[in-house]
């Protein structure tokens, strides 16, 4: 409950006016519905009496209550109008604010990083679960609501003709309609969480199958996904086959308000025009009355059917909602250094022991540093400690502005001009171009028939592996940050390639500082120092005139 609070209090914050006049538009539609049955049926009845002698259909009025009728039908149509387009806005833009808080909690650096394991969950988060909100106000409170003033605005009426059969009837509807649909919502839950599982994991299924469709056609995998796929289209098919016996049983229980509580009055309702208590017409207009007001209870059913949906993504979203965690801002180091750490601790979340331990580090500005160890010694750890995707569990971290290349160019669906520019927005076209001459690309973005407009696949489809790291070079080069991170930036690339790179960087660097994480004796080679991390501490600090550089360099991968 403390999910659905938490998103009803960010329905209410965004568009609570807007919200409020939906909902009052659509209990002023049901009340005229109700309003309109029952005048009409006592219109007609009356009618039909009164035209029985020639006196008494002379003195029947037949103006009035007709220009009653047609104002009641003008006036619900243009609130169903007006409702529909209120509520429906409010909502959207609801959910529009919704999902731009979502991403702007994905997008800070630690939220991406653990997001790259999983990058359909974004996905996820913004379609699925946001769409599924939509039915709290439009399927849940507003139905409700609106089955409640009805029922109160019938029970007002009928206390005119009889108290006691107010009330009953009132309990009535009340109590079946509102427990059948909370039965309803008991028994939907565990299926329609189960829907939403198995939706997900279809689509999960699907993305994998459709962006891993060539790897998995050369490694054989492909007819196992596809089955994988189709199982889980069956588990979905099967939660379909669940929730719809229950919402036909539960549109079965609604429905049969009406006759039920329409039998029970008309008994009441013939004792009344026995006694002659009443006349025929406004027995005719009770009992349209009580048919008429139990029909917004039909409108509960799917809303009951969807609340285990909606609590589902209330649960997944809310924490999101009530506090968006900040990204981490680093202070600033002391004049002419860029990095410094003192007595640092840190280990990733959920981790159960520290992967950095009381580690000191110092970089000047300017400098260029190589930071080599073993595999799992903590090197990447520390990267995204500068980075900002962790934060230091103790010590004291004073870091300047960084950008950080990863081994995996992540590059996207768009255009080169529109990949460079995530780095500067504001970059002009000759800005973009002098990025791809000091990068070494701009001679094969000329060759290309669009430039700077030429349309890139996801993942930067279209282009070789060293184009690719290329271009992801430009783009770090067009940030201004004074501190420039490399996390083995030519894996997988050959030597040429390689050396390339590494030398074009180091000229187009500027007066930037490089921290580059590294296994390899051609990255190490610009370096003005060395650092060995073991175990989460710097093992060995050696300049390039100390005896201990030469002792590391040699041992680094050769090239």
């Amino acid at each position: 409950m403390k999910a659905l609070l938490i998103v009803l209090k960010t329905f209410l914050a965004e568009k609570r006016l807007m919200l409020a006049l939906g909902f009052l538009l659509a209990a002023l539609t049901a009340l005229a519905g109700i309003a309109l049955l029952s005048v009409s049926g006592w219109f007609i009845t009356a009618t039909a009496l009164a035209g029985l002698t020639s006196a008494a259909a002379l003195a029947f009025d037949v103006f009035a209550p007709s220009a009653g009728i047609r104002f009641l039908a003008l006036f619900r149509t243009a609130a169903r109008y007006g409702e529909r387009v209120v509520s429906h806005d409010a909502t959207l833009s609801v959910l529009a604010g919704m999902r731009e808080t979502l991403f702007r909690a994905f997008a800070t650096a630690r939220e991406a990083r653990a997001l790259a394991l999983s990058p359909a969950r974004l996905l996820f988060r913004l379609t699925l679960d946001v769409d599924a909100l939509d039915g709290l106000y439009l399927r849940l409170l507003m139905p409700a609501g609106v089955a409640l003033v009805s029922v109160l605005f019938t029970m007002l009426c009928l206390a005119f003709i009889d108290g006691w059969a107010s009330i009953a009837i009132g309990l009535f509807l009340i109590g079946a309609g509102f427990t059948i649909a909370t039965v309803a919502a008991l028994r939907a839950q565990k299926p329609a969480r189960f829907r939403a599982a198995a939706l997900e994991a279809l689509r999960g299924q699907v993305i994998n199958l459709v962006s891993g469709a060539t790897d998995l056609l050369m490694t054989g995998q492909i007819a196992a996904r596809r089955q994988a796929a189709t199982s889980a289209e069956a588990r979905l098919a099967a939660t379909d086959d669940r929730l719809n016996r229950i919402e036909t049983i539960t549109g079965f229980g609604l429905a049969a308000l009406a006759p039920l509580a329409g039998g029970g009055l008309l008994l009441v309702l013939a004792l009344l025009v026995e006694r002659g208590v009443i006349g025929a017409p406004g027995a005719a207009f009770a009992l349209l009355l009580v048919l008429a007001a139990a029909e917004p209870f039909t409108g509960l059913r799917r809303g009951a059917l969807e609340a285990g949906r909606i609590l589902v993504a209330a649960r997944r979203i809310a924490p999101r909602l009530a506090a968006t965690a900040p990204e981490i801002i680093h202070q600033s180091p002391p004049e002419g250094e860029v990095v410094r750490l003192t007595n640092v601790t840190a280990r990733h979340a959920g981790a159960a022991r520290a992967v950095l331990t009381d580690l000191s580090l110092t970089i000047t500005a300017g400098e260029i540093v190589a930071l080599t160890g073993p595999s799992g010694a903590g090197k990447s750890t520390l990267m995204a400690l500068i980075a900002g995707e962790i934060i230091a569990e103790s010590g004291e971290v004073a870091v300047a502005r960084a950008s950080l290349l990863t081994q995996r160019a992540e590059l996207f669906a768009d255009t080169l001009a529109g990949n460079l520019r995530l780095a500067r927005p504001g970059a002009t076209d000759a800005e973009l171009w002098a990025a791809l001459e000091a990068a070494g690309l701009a001679e094969t973005v000329r060759a290309l028939p669009d430039g700077l407009a030429t349309w890139l696949g996801e993942g930067g489809a279209g282009l070789s592996g060293g184009e690719r790291r290329r271009l992801s070079l430009a783009r770090l080069l067009l940030t201004d940050c004074p501190l420039l991170l490399l996390d083995e930036p030519t894996e997988a690339l050959d030597l040429e390639t390689a050396r390339d790179i590494m030398a074009r960087l180091t000229l187009a660097r500027g007066d930037r500082s490089l921290l580059i994480a590294t296994h390899r004796t051609h990255e190490a080679a610009i370096s003005d120092r060395m650092i060995v991390i073991e175990s989460g501490q710097i093992s060995g600090n050696f300049k390039r005139m100390d005896a201990g550089y030469g002792e590391v360099a040699s041992r680094l991968r050769k090239d």
